[in-house]
Formats: structure tokens, C-alpha cells, sequence
């Protein structure tokens, strides 16, 4: 559960800091996830582990930069349909090529880390993206970001590069999308794309953004733990349970809360304060 947990406090963070600043909804964390997975099952057994991570992190930037190239000027639920529909273009090119190329679908991994190896890399990356997400946010990037969420168009006109600030921030997510692909990769000793590239992963990722606030710094971190917990409680023993759980937290939050469980902390203080108005005065 705790790798599991630190996995999507990674992936939610790292998205959040693209998706939640520009208010852009990507799918493409599955693709970005194997392109790391697939890297690492490949060259672990010929380089050391820090560099199969550095490496699938690089690759899953350089299909970021490609994608992001394509498909960022558009929003919306275009943008969202096209990410998820290169995801599984990615997805059924790898498949083709395997079958092409090898006769056979999927990997055995050979060379496997210690699980304690794999979990201090795990628990780094997790860290990585929070701070990351910390450090753009007091950023210009960050501010720039913010601002394309606002009002690209006005963003645009005060002189702000989007589509290079847009394709950076894109990248930036998929650099530690594709490192917890890499690492995670060696939790199965068999992968193949059905496995890496899974959009269950992909809508997960986006569904704890979402109900954490992907607009906090702390929200997805929060609701990754939450999540956690019900994935260990819930979906191996009750697994239609689990996923109708999934649903009706979406539909509330979106009901009630679209900014998120990190609103109600802002709400507290904001009725607090009109408290504190409020009060008469000796």
C-alpha cells in the first residue's frame, strides 16, 4: 500500500502542476507511465538503476514535447480526447512493434532492486514532485501557468509565450510521471503494455488530483493517502464496491466541493474571519 500511495502522490502532484495551474485535463499520465515502465524494463539489466530511472523520465519528456507540441493549443474536452487517444496509439504501437519485431508481447524483468531500493526511489520521486510543484509554483513559470488557466487569450496579449510555457510545464509532468514508471516497473516481474499503459492508472491519477484540489499544493498529496486506503480496503475484496466508491467521491466533489477537499480548509478560514467581522467590538 505505502508504494502504491507514494506512486500516486507523485503522479497527482506532478499533474496538478501542469493540469491545475492552466486548468488543462490531460490523460496522457498512462503514457507517459510505460514510456518510463517500458524504458526501465529494457535497459536495467545493461545500466544501473539511477540512470534506467533518469533515462525513462527522459524519454517520457521527449514524447511530452511531441504531444504537447500537437495537441496544446487545444482545450478542453479536445485536449483531454486527444491525450488519452495518443495514450492508446502509444499503447498499440508498442504492442505492434513486440508482436513485429519478437514474436511475443511483454518483458521479463531479470534484474530486480531490492524492494527497499525501490521504495527510498519511489518515496524520492514523490518528494521530487511536491517540491517541484512548491518551487514552480513561486516560479515565473508558475505565475504564467496560472495565468493561461485565468485567461490565455489575455495572458497571451501581456506578452506571455503560452505555447512554450504550456509545453514546459507539460514536460515537467511527464518527467516524473515517467520516473514512477520506471521504478514501479520492477514491482511485476512480467510488464506489457496492457499492463504500463493502463488507463486506469491515467483516471486515477486524475480523479485524486481532482478530489484533493488540483489547484493546492497539498490536496493531491492528501487525497493520494485517502485513496490508498480504500484501494487496500476495498478493491481486492469488493472490487465493483471500490470502484462505485471512486464514482460517488467524483460526483460530490464536483457537486460540492470543485475546488476540492483543500477548499474546505479555505472555507473554514474565510467564515472564521467574516466571524471575526462580525463580532461587536468593546
Amino acid at each position: 500500500m505505502a508504494l502504491s500511495c507514494l506512486m500516486y502522490v507523485a503522479l497527482a502532484s506532478s499533474w496538478s502542476l501542469f493540469c491545475g495551474a492552466t486548468r488543462y485535463l490531460s490523460l496522457a499520465t498512462s503514457a507517459f507511465f510505460g514510456v518510463g515502465a517500458y524504458t526501465s524494463a529494457f535497459v536495467l539489466a545493461d545500466l544501473p538503476w539511477v540512470a534506467a530511472i533518469g533515462l525513462g523520465a527522459a524519454l517520457a519528456v521527449a514524447v511530452a514535447v511531441v504531444m504537447g507540441s500537437a495537441v496544446l493549443h487545444l482545450r478542453g474536452t479536445y485536449f483531454a480526447v486527444l491525450t488519452f487517444g495518443m495514450t492508446e496509439l502509444i499503447r498499440h504501437s508498442i504492442t505492434l512493434a513486440e508482436k513485429s519485431l519478437a514474436g511475443t508481447v511483454g518483458r521479463v524483468l531479470v534484474v530486480v532492486p531490492e524492494p527497499a531500493t525501490v521504495y527510498y526511489t519511489v518515496l524520492a520521486i514523490a518528494v521530487g514532485a511536491v517540491l517541484a510543484a512548491m518551487l514552480v509554483r513561486a516560479s515565473r513559470l508558475g505565475l504564467a501557468m496560472t495565468g493561461i488557466g485565468g485567461d490565455e487569450q489575455r495572458a497571451q496579449t501581456l506578452g506571455v509565450d503560452t505555447r512554450r510555457v504550456k509545453v514546459i510545464g507539460f514536460a515537467i509532468t511527464a518527467a516524473f510521471a515517467g520516473a514512477a514508471g520506471a521504478a514501479m516497473s520492477v514491482r511485476w516481474t512480467y510488464i506489457d503494455p496492457t499492463t504500463v499503459f493502463n488507463p486506469f492508472i491515467g483516471f486515477q491519477t486524475v480523479l485524486i488530483a481532482l478530489v484533493g484540489g488540483a489547484a493546492s499544493l497539498w490536496g493531491p498529496v492528501a487525497a493520494a493517502i485517502v485513496f490508498s486506503v480504500l484501494a487496500e480496503t476495498l478493491r481486492l475484496q469488493l472490487p465493483q464496491v471500490y470502484m462505485m466508491a471512486l464514482g460517488l467521491l467524483l460526483i460530490l466533489c464536483v457537486l460540492y466541493l470543485p475546488d476540492g477537499l483543500a477548499s474546505l480548509g479555505r472555507r473554514g478560514k474565510r467564515v472564521e474571519a467574516a466571524a471575526c467581522a462580525e463580532a461587536p467590538r468593546d
